[in-house]
């Protein structure tokens, strides 16, 4: 499925960096209005800000698994983890943005969650405990 996990995380990664500054940048043309998007403390922006911090974030659980890779014994199973951590950069903010303008969008949160879980295990129990 996966030719090449490293490259393929690598790239997730740093797009998600750049989306997250993107994102950071867009929200920090506004920052100044005291009333933006309903307030500091709305739910609006703070979904916002979920949503830019979650693109670095998970980036950094991708570069993560990268420099990991040498050292893990998954073999066939390096995939798994690869496209977990892959789901979860795009599905993680891309629920926070949904979720900030349709609040029934929080339900979409479960699906990042779950991946990441699932990578996280797949990579404990078979390429590091094994």
């Amino acid at each position: 499925m996966i030719n090449d996990p490293y490259t393929f995380n690598l790239s997730v990664a740093w797009l998600g960096v750049l989306c997250g500054l993107l994102l950071g940048a867009a929200i920090g043309l506004f920052f100044h209005q005291n009333e933006w998007l309903g307030g500091y403390e709305s739910w609006s922006r703070r979904l916002l800000r979920l949503g830019h911090i979650s693109f670095i974030g998970i980036a950094i659980i991708n570069f993560a698994f990268v420099f990991s890779i040498p050292n893990l014994k998954l073999d066939e199973l390096l995939w798994i983890p690869s496209i977990c951590f892959a789901i979860a950069e795009v599905t993680m903010p891309s629920a926070c943005i949904v979720a900030a303008f349709w609040k029934p969008g929080r339900y979409l949160f479960p699906l990042p969650v779950i991946s990441l879980f699932i990578g996280v295990i797949v990579l404990l129990k078979w390429g590091i405990f094994t």
